[in-house]
């Protein structure tokens, strides 16, 4: 579905990702995983055309995408959830939700969409009246992935979905991962949390200083020694 072919990114004279290549196979839940600072949302933001890279290709569904505009990525049906749960606090939940179905073809399917977020998310439908930013922080998370959902995404991407939330909430977060997944949602994850990513993932990334050195099965990588020595403490 998504092939990233040595991708190089850079701010002003600064590089953040050398020569980043991998591949997410449509159906799966594919994670890139590091520490703070390892480049993992430039990579997303650069998926997103939010960032241009400065050399090598990004293909979704066998075209071309790294010189699209962000607007248009969009409508291939990539759509970025983004880190620290950027919602719009003096709109309702509801009028939140809406803003996400702004693609053409998710217009004309919001009410169905708005029936798959409720049913995802029931706390969401208790609030739908309720101004966004006196939501709590787990709740505003949920609300973030739900307008990505109505997007009706071909890929989701989540960049540190469980950031800032109680262990309670990040299980809960990486369960509704599954659950988009199962929808036939293909998602891509972006965590600091390697132990929950990679178990839920097919396939896993470690990225170092913007350079990717492990790949493999999810759990795979779980019992890799570098991973459990650098990572999880083990």
């Amino acid at each position: 579905m998504l092939k990233l072919n040595n991708i190089n990114t850079c701010y002003d004279d600064v590089q953040a990702l050398f020569d980043v290549s991998l591949d997410v196979r449509e159906g799966d839940i594919v994670s890139i995983v590091g520490s703070n600072g390892a480049g993992k949302s430039t990579l997303l933001n650069t998926i997103s055309g939010i960032l241009r890279c400065s050399s090598g290709t990004i293909e979704f569904l066998g075209k071309r995408t790294e010189s699209l505009p962000p607007h248009q990525i969009v409508e291939q049906g990539i759509i970025q959830v983004p880190e620290g749960r950027h919602i719009f606090p003096r709109m309702t939940v509801l009028e939140n939700l809406e803003l996400g179905a702004y693609t053409r073809k998710a217009r004309g399917r919001k009410k169905e969409n708005l029936d798959i977020v409720f049913e995802l998310l029931p706390a969401l439908k208790e609030r739908k009246n309720q101004l966004a930013g006196t939501l709590s922080g787990g709740e505003r998370q949920m609300l973030a992935v739900a307008r990505g959902v109505m997007s009706i995404p071909k890929l989701l991407m989540f960049d540190e979905p469980s950031l800032g939330l109680a262990p309670k909430l990040v299980k809960q977060v990486f369960e509704i991962a599954k659950e988009i997944n199962k929808k036939g949602i293909t998602v891509l994850l972006v965590e600091q949390n390697i132990f929950h990513s990679l178990s839920i993932s097919n396939k896993g990334y470690v990225l170092e200083n913007g350079k990717i050195v492990l790949e493999g099965k999810g759990k795979e990588l779980l019992n890799n020694k570098h991973v459990r020595k650098a990572y999880l403490g083990i």
